[in-house]
């Protein structure tokens, strides 16, 4: 029982990274109907810019993980205007094949700064420390990393559901030609919602690059596992991107504490795939996830 518990607190944290990876994917679509490929790109950078100013540059880990979400929000922030805006009235297929070339674009960004090694921001807060309830083992950092993600939904939430620029961003993705006639910018909402979306990745990219754990030139594809995540909650569902990256981290966890008994039946790294299985399930029997509306539109 001690040692469930211990993988189930184990998948939940790794599945808060996937939950805020697809956080992003959520906020964008919401406000622009575009499917955004480059989010784990972002997640990248998150994690370089904040071992850039933890380490080369001395910055206080607080402040260093501020400035970095800050960086990458405005790199998202630029990305959309200079890429994406030209898109306006595009088919959202046109507009995510875009982001598709941003993801490789900045992937290979990303590994040019990064290089061949393996980066980390170490252990600033002493995270990589263990915490014991009984037998229950559970890392500081993982704690963080569910501490702070479910703060970052509920700030987001709030944002989003009470806020003049929240409202008007929810008004821009349900009609953007009745948002123009209330006099809402909507080309400002897109911005904002690349901003917004981007600040999220540079969060989970500090999450990937501190506390035992680091960035290499893979990591925006293992990021990939955001896109389960959304089809599972639903493509314009915040809560269910919150939900839906618990379960995959958790079935993604168990899968990995149990992989030695499961090779002989279905090979090894089986909880590399389990993710995908659960995608492609799901497709299969609800395609707008657990929480999406069933009219969104799949590119």
């Amino acid at each position: 029982m001690d040692d469930l518990l211990t993988v189930l607190l184990r998948g939940i944290a790794q599945g808060s990274v996937y939950a805020l990876l697809a956080a992003g994917f959520v906020v964008i679509y919401r406000a622009t109907d575009v499917v955004n490929f480059a989010q784990p790109a972002l997640m990248v950078l998150g994690a370089y810019f904040t071992y850039l100013f933890v380490r080369p540059l001395g910055v206080p880990f607080p402040i260093a993980v501020l400035l970095a979400i800050g960086a990458v929000a405005l790199i998202a922030a630029v990305t959309e205007r200079i890429a994406l805006r030209p898109m306006v009235g595009e088919p959202p297929f046109s507009a995510a094949m875009v982001t598709v070339g941003l993801f490789l674009v900045l992937t290979i960004v990303a590994n040019r700064l990064i290089g061949s090694n393996v980066l980390s921001v170490g252990d600033p807060w002493g995270l990589d420390t263990a915490v014991f309830a009984g037998n229950v083992r559970m890392r500081v950092a993982d704690g963080w990393r569910i501490g702070l993600t479910a703060a970052a939904f509920a700030g987001v939430g709030l944002f989003l559901a009470r806020s003049r620029v929240g409202l008007a961003m929810r008004a821009t993705s349900l009609d953007q030609e009745v948002a123009l006639a209330q006099g809402v910018n909507v080309g400002r909402m897109f911005g904002l919602s690349w901003a917004l979306a981007g600040g999220l990745a540079g969060l989970a990219g500090m999450m990937v690059g501190s506390g035992g754990m680091g960035v290499d030139n893979t990591t925006a594809f293992i990021a990939l596992k955001a896109l389960p995540v959304i089809i599972l909650g639903g493509l314009d569902s915040l809560k269910g991107a919150y939900i839906a990256g618990l379960i995959i981290g958790v079935a993604e966890a168990f899968t990995r504490a149990n992989s030695a008994a499961l090779t002989g039946y279905v090979g090894a790294n089986v909880d590399v795939v389990v993710p995908y299985v659960i995608m492609i399930l799901v497709l299969m029997v609800r395609p707008y996830g657990l929480f999406g509306t069933p009219e969104v539109q799949r590119v």
